[in-house]
């Protein structure tokens, strides 16, 4: 707990420092902010654009708002779907940096259903991230995602343990904008007696 806490507080400390790096760069009549030792300014400028919004934070960005989706779930191949309505608000925080998603409805069986997301975009990685929970699970589901080269579909893929199985799983998913106010989600998992990858989610967003 001690390392993680000082692994946060340098990287907090970095982050400030990168940001008045950036900030007297440009005041042609201030002083250069001293590099820390051992640091260029080409590796100050990477902890500069890292923290910087971009194309991949607009991206998520345009999600934000309010949107009703009609969900139709699969409990294991061949079974009756299970059919309800969720509603789905986006909102923007850390200045836009990452987008926070509350997710609700009722599912007919297990109850009603309430989910947080945070999605944001890796400016190292180049790639979304994601982790996600809910109050009818006490794990965590992390995942990671990359757009397709249509510039509308994220290919998703989620880690989360199962309970079922006592062990982590692979979730597949594909996020399919389909006009500017309607989107789809579909979620993929493995049939655990056959190892067949089935389709478990199905959800229509429609945004208000």
């Amino acid at each position: 707990m001690k390392l993680q806490s000082l692994t946060l507080a340098c990287l907090g400390l970095v982050a400030v420092a990168a940001a008045a790096y950036a900030a007297d760069a440009k005041k042609t009549d201030a002083p250069a902010v001293q590099l820390p030792p051992g640091w260029t300014a080409e590796e100050m400028e990477r902890c500069i654009n890292a923290g910087t919004p971009g194309e991949g934070q607009a991206r998520l960005l345009k999600d934000v708002g309010t949107w009703a989706g009609k969900s139709t779930v699969w409990m294991a191949p061949g079974m009756e779907p299970i059919k309800s309505e969720v509603i789905a608000e986006y909102t923007p925080v850390m200045d836009g940096r990452y987008v926070r998603c509350e997710m609700s409805g009722n599912c007919p069986v297990m109850g009603p259903f309430q989910g947080l997301a945070l999605y944001g975009f890796d400016n190292v990685s180049q790639k979304f991230v994601a982790s996600m929970v809910d109050n009818h699970s006490t794990g965590i589901m992390q995942g990671e995602g990359e757009l397709a080269k249509d510039g509308k579909t994220i290919n998703w893929e989620y880690v989360v343990n199962c309970p079922r199985e006592r062990k982590p799983v692979t979730l597949r998913q594909v996020e399919t904008v389909t006009s500017p106010t309607t989107k789809t989600l579909e979620m993929f998992a493995a049939d655990p007696k056959t190892g067949d990858e089935f389709k478990m989610m199905h959800i229509e967003f429609t945004k208000k």
